[in-house]
């Protein structure tokens, strides 16, 4: 039984524009004429917004057409989309499921076949682990690489505008109309290294996934790989602290995001060092290995997406995202698509590229698609 109100994952439904793409926003990301509120009820009175985010006038200007503005985990601070302000979108193929968060409406609008793309925003696998948990791709670009401009919180070293679509090809398309071309299919792919790092059922099926695409990859290891988790953790509760700590007199706040929040009170100089230090090895290592083999290959999520009822305390599952927020720590862009199912939860394949390779990974979700249709 879902704990909280149900919804279709849109908090404003419109139409904006004139094209052959249909697509929805994050309400993190300003559309003008409209309130940014963040699925917090806290933001509730915010004006509407002057102009609209870069990345979405871009789109528009590009013959995209605008749907609406979707719900997503309270200010983007939560990882199972659960919402009991602006609803919690339905997981449209597993609808028992989280819907994952935090970008969890737009996720759910593509899954459910409405829109042909979404944009979402992703500090710690906010657009990978909706994807995963809907069943569908999610890309996270190298971190800069998409602008920030009209997207809340307004300061971040840890975020990017992500991208979610059915099917690989609408990713190529929509990076081409941001500006971002994705060069012609592969016709081998690349040296793949395989990190293996969730339970071993997951593991398991991610490499025969990879096997029946006659693909044979390295085991690789990236030691730093839990250090990057925590460190990722620790400036995100700094960051999320400076940006939201006035919200925390307003009791409408609800008390999983505000003891997130608090916890960036209590990170000192000596915590940020560290986390930095973490952030500049690990990069490097991950540099590195790329060097060797141009794609990594790991889970998207170290164990099976729960249920609505398993995650009824948003704070116990915060370490499902412990093999995607590593590489918003080291800012590599990142690509989850769907590898099957265990239990009958879905299981995902999360790929990591070199700096300014968005396009090798929509190459390679190409290519293992059209593997998987044969």
């Amino acid at each position: 039984m879902q704990p909280v109100t149900e919804s279709n994952g849109y908090v404003a439904q419109f139409t904006l524009g004139e094209g052959d793409l249909r697509f929805a926003v994050k309400d993190t990301l300003d559309i003008a004429g409209f309130p940014t509120r963040a699925g917090c009820p806290a933001l509730a009175a915010n004006p509407v917004a002057a102009t609209h985010a870069d990345v979405v006038a871009t789109l528009l200007g590009k013959n995209c057409v605008l749907t609406g503005k979707t719900t997503l985990h309270e200010l983007a601070f939560g990882v199972t989309g659960i919402n009991p302000w602006g609803g919690t979108p339905v997981n449209p193929q597993f609808p028992d499921l989280i819907p994952g968060g935090s970008s969890s409406g737009s996720a759910a609008v593509v899954a459910s076949g409405e829109v042909d793309f979404a944009l979402g925003t992703d500090t710690g696998g906010s657009v990978r682990m909706p994807a995963a948990c809907c069943g569908i791709l999610g890309l996270k670009p190298t971190y800069g690489q998409l602008s920030r401009e009209g997207v809340m919180p307004a300061q971040s070293s840890l975020d990017c505008v992500g991208i979610f679509a059915r099917r690989a090809e609408v990713l190529r398309e929509v990076l081409a109309r941001l500006g971002l071309p994705v060069d012609a299919p592969l016709q081998t792919m690349p040296a793949i290294g395989f990190i293996p790092a969730a339970l071993v059922d997951i593991d398991s099926l991610l490499l025969n996934f990879l096997a029946q695409a006659d693909l044979r990859p390295h085991q690789v290891e990236l030691p730093l790989l839990g250090d990057a988790h925590r460190a990722g953790l620790t400036i995100i509760s700094h960051e999320n602290w400076q940006a939201f700590n006035p919200l925390l007199s307003d009791e409408r706040l609800s008390a999983d995001v505000a003891t997130r929040i608090r916890v960036g009170a209590d990170i000192d100089a000596g915590a940020l060092h560290a986390a930095e230090t973490i952030r500049q090895v690990f990069t490097a290592q991950v540099d590195a290995q790329l060097a060797k083999t141009p794609l990594l290959a790991l889970a998207t999520l170290p164990e099976l997406p729960p249920t609505l009822e398993e995650a009824k305390d948003p704070l116990t599952v915060v370490n499902l995202t412990r093999l995607v927020r590593p590489f918003n720590l080291s800012g590599h862009p990142a690509l989850t698509l769907p590898a099957g199912t265990l239990n009958g939860r879905p299981v995902a394949l999360q790929l990591v590229a070199a700096k300014g390779q968005e396009g090798l990974l929509v190459q390679a979700a190409e290519w293992l698609s059209g593997r998987r249709r044969r």
